[in-house]
């Protein structure tokens, strides 16, 4: 299909053209453009105040579509707040060259390993000298390679339906008013995760890099997204030192004051740690009072746990499906520090043997609201389970406010066969 790459030169843009069969042999009738699509009134959190209509108004010399990583990080490095649009046709990969091209000269993974076994280094201390100075550097090459600051009044779309990142991380930082859709977000593989020995009984093998982060930000709508692991799921990973070589972080996190966020029809898949709001019970001095998050139409397939852990925040999380792993399921909704969830209407399809008091986790003493929720097709009291299943993790019921930044409900009966056929990327009507 023949595109154009739109690119600010000064005031001037530079139109490049790409060859291909001509426009009229893919004509279809015209419709909405949905990359100027807005969020709608109402809903959920992010439509609160002035809204979130990120880059709809932006000028035809604001318009870029890109192709690779390079072009990506390019568009959104154009000066100016004015509204853009950031167009992605295909698979942009962050990690193309491979994680040779981010190590830090001397820097040897063997090495490494026979430096740190605990045979040799033990499980008391952190990790220290030459070959961990040398990791870090590296992973800071990474970071710098994959992760992407996104300005504010932008929209990011991808164009049809197989558009995405491979191993980029979308920074949503200090910003307002930012729109990103219709993307499949494979997870970042970190190349240099650290091994902490003091962490745990046995250690562990700690990364970084999720797939989008919101931080410090407000009026964010994710919508239409498929985040996953792809082709590096953790069954593929392997171990060292008896614990697995963990290179997934998280796939979404909203954090440090993040505000008035909307997620909605995205689906979240095949991981582990995967949604956090909140990223600290210390950070209240930022947190309180903000990440107001709203979760609806979101489809949690194969997630172990995190879906989302909250603290502080009140979040409204309805009409969504989860649909726990065969194994390996912790729990979705983490009930943390000063939080205010508000969980209804959404389904629940457990294995056999997992116990509806499962979904909720208790990590601090907080007041949650559940109401028509239904697991495995029957109508269960969350609240009422957890308690009467979970030995010592006692919740407490009301959050304490009622949600009103609502459009579409559907019944928990209907859910599934909704949010399975149309949430994620492609899926854009």
């Amino acid at each position: 299909m023949r595109h154009t790459r739109l690119w600010a030169v000064g005031a001037t843009a530079l139109v490049l053209s790409v060859t291909g069969p001509t426009a009229a042999a893919h004509a279809r009738p015209a419709g909405p453009d949905p990359a100027r699509q807005t969020l709608p009134a109402g809903d959920g959190w992010a439509s609160d105040g002035t809204g979130t209509r990120g880059g709809a108004a932006a000028d035809a010399s604001r318009v870029f579509t890109v192709t690779t990583w390079e072009e990506f990080r390019a568009a959104l490095a154009v000066a100016g707040t004015e509204p853009r649009i950031v167009k992605v046709v295909g698979t942009l990969n962050a990690t193309a060259a491979g994680c040779a091209a981010f190590e830090a000269p001397g820097y040897d993974f063997d090495q490494y390993l026979a430096d740190y076994d605990p045979a040799v280094w033990g499980y008391e201390n952190e990790v220290s000298g030459p070959q961990e100075d040398l990791r870090a550097a590296s992973a800071t090459a990474q970071g710098k390679a994959i992760k992407v600051r996104v300005p504010a009044n932008t929209t990011v779309i991808g164009v049809g339906r197989n558009a995405g990142i491979t191993g980029g991380s979308l920074q949503i930082q200090g910003v307002d008013n930012v729109v990103v859709r219709n993307l499949t977000m494979e997870s970042p593989l970190d190349c240099f995760p650290q091994w902490d020995p003091t962490d745990g009984a046995t250690g562990a093998w700690n990364s970084e890099y999720d797939s989008m982060v919101v931080h410090g930000s407000t009026h964010v709508w994710i919508d239409h997204n498929t985040f996953t692991d792809g082709a590096h799921p953790d069954s593929s990973l392997p171990s060292y030192f008896g614990e697995i070589y963990q290179q997934h972080d998280g796939e979404l996190d909203i954090v440090r004051g993040a505000d008035l966020v909307t997620a909605s029809w995205n689906v979240f898949a095949d991981h582990d740690k995967t949604l956090m709001i909140g990223n600290s019970d210390g950070a209240g001095a930022t947190d309180r009072g903000k990440l107001r998050v709203t979760l609806h139409h979101n489809l949690f397939k194969n997630v172990i746990e995190r879906a989302p852990r909250v603290r502080f925040g009140k979040v409204d999380a309805y009409n969504n499906h989860f649909v726990a792993p065969a194994s390996g399921y912790v729990y979705s909704f983490g009930i943390g520090f000063e939080s205010q969830l508000v969980a209804e209407k959404n389904a629940f399809t457990l294995p056999a043997g997992v116990p509806a008091g499962k979904v909720l986790k208790k990590w601090s003493d907080a007041p949650v609201t559940t109401a028509g929720n239904l697991v495995n097709g029957a109508a269960v009291d969350l609240l009422a389970v957890h308690n009467a299943q979970i030995p010592g993790e006692t919740l407490r019921e009301g959050a304490g406010w009622t949600p009103s930044l609502r459009t579409r409900v559907d019944v928990p009966q209907a859910v599934p066969g909704i949010v399975d056929h149309c949430a994620g990327a492609g899926r854009l009507r």
